[in-house]
């Protein structure tokens, strides 16, 4: 069992250069530290990163270090009795790097690995999701793509391989924005995606000429005002039933395997409309759910989606994104981990996806915060490997 003796928390900065929250625990084991991510694109459902603020949080866990040692930890769903302990108080990032470094004080404890510390079954990987260029919100460049990533989702054999050959075609695009892109600077954005000029159609006539699956993050609800979306790149405003039209025609001209946050955060219906257009591609909510239980339980009343965003630190709770990864898998909804654009070198997210058997896992492609779970993932793999 784990015994934890002390916690401390200090914040550190993240790939963007902003504060976030790293704990540290002292246990019977040893000592162990995690950090969360933070969000840029947030959606207005996800739960607070902090109660008041990062400070107050910090404060908050070093008054409340005397309570957790009365509790042993023995396993995944112990975690509930530190959940009873800091409800209320601390924000879900802080939860979520606490709950982190005790999975990992438990790994140690037993000898494991933190994913067998979930679901020591795991055995299917999952497929990789990389950004190779960026738009949205994720850009500092004054023109840009008004959709937030373009994704390559390539199919491989391994984990690595799927790496490999995303690095590969994310270098040959360098080469692409240069001849199409009179502005491209070889400049990179918050998720190490290349950080073009060019509009979102300007963008998938380059991907399309490559041997990999490509999808597209809209993230929809951050252009979104008074019951319209407002693109920048043209300008132009589009209602519900254009932006439908529009979506539609992208996914059929460039084959669409992926397409996230279509519409707006509130707008179910229209996932579920377009999910019945095109039952093959992944419709996939990350805003629409924002890793929560009761906005899950509704996608699925609606028929809204077949995809979803898991990202722990939306929620905190480890507890509840296993009871999410339940429900998705139940109802045959694909479960899609994810990154944050404001990342840190953390890689207990790769043991997450592999221990809920995630059936994508959305990583960046290039950059030392997504390398290091990208790398993590294939650790696991090649240990699998050698275990049979």
């Amino acid at each position: 069992m784990v015994v934890i003796k002390k916690v401390s928390a200090k914040s550190v900065l993240d790939s963007r250069r902003e504060k976030t929250i790293l704990i540290s625990i002292d246990t019977n084991v040893g000592r162990f530290s995690a950090s969360s991510p933070t969000g840029k694109s947030t959606g207005k459902y996800e739960a607070k990163p902090y109660m008041k603020s990062l400070d107050k949080d910090i404060e908050i866990l070093k008054k409340f270090t005397d309570y957790f040692s009365d509790e042993n930890i023995d396993d995944f769903h112990d975690l509930r009795r530190i959940e009873d302990i800091v409800d209320r108080h601390i924000g879900a990032n802080s939860l979520f790097a606490l709950e982190s470094a005790i999975l990992k004080a438990l790994a140690k404890e037993q000898k494991k690995e933190v994913w067998q510390i979930i679901n020591p079954n795991a055995k299917n990987f999952p497929r990789l999701v990389g950004k190779c260029v960026g738009g949205g919100k994720h850009s500092k460049l004054e023109k840009k793509p008004d959709f937030q990533e373009f994704l390559l989702i390539p199919k491989t054999k391994t984990v690595k391989e799927a790496s490999d050959l995303s690095k590969k075609i994310k270098k040959q695009i360098e080469q692409d924005l240069k001849e199409k892109d009179e502005k491209f600077k070889s400049k990179l954005d918050d998720e190490n995606g290349w950080a073009s000029s060019l509009n979102e159609k300007e963008v998938l006539e380059i991907l399309k000429n490559y041997d990999a699956p490509i999808g597209i993050d809209i993230a929809a609800s951050s252009f979104y005002k008074r019951k319209k979306y407002h693109y920048q790149n043209p300008v132009l405003e589009r209602t519900g039933e254009e932006q439908f039209a529009y979506i539609s025609n992208l996914v059929k001209n460039f084959g669409l395997f992926y397409i996230e946050d279509p519409f707006d955060e509130d707008d179910f219906e229209s996932f579920a409309k377009l999910l019945k257009k095109f039952p093959d591609s992944l419709i996939a909510g990350d805003d629409l759910i924002v890793t929560n239980m009761k906005r899950l339980e509704k996608a699925i009343e609606m028929k809204s989606i077949n995809a979803v965003i898991i990202k722990p630190n939306q929620n905190g709770s480890l507890i509840d994104v296993a009871k999410v990864c339940e429900l998705a898998k139940k109802n045959n909804i694909k479960i899609v981990f994810s990154h944050r654009s404001g990342e840190t070198e953390e890689n207990i997210l790769a043991d997450l996806a592999f221990g809920f058997q995630a059936d994508f896992f959305k990583c960046g492609i290039t950059g030392k915060e997504r390398v290091s779970k990208i790398n993590r993932l294939i650790e696991i793999e090649k240990k699998m490997k050698h275990s049979h």
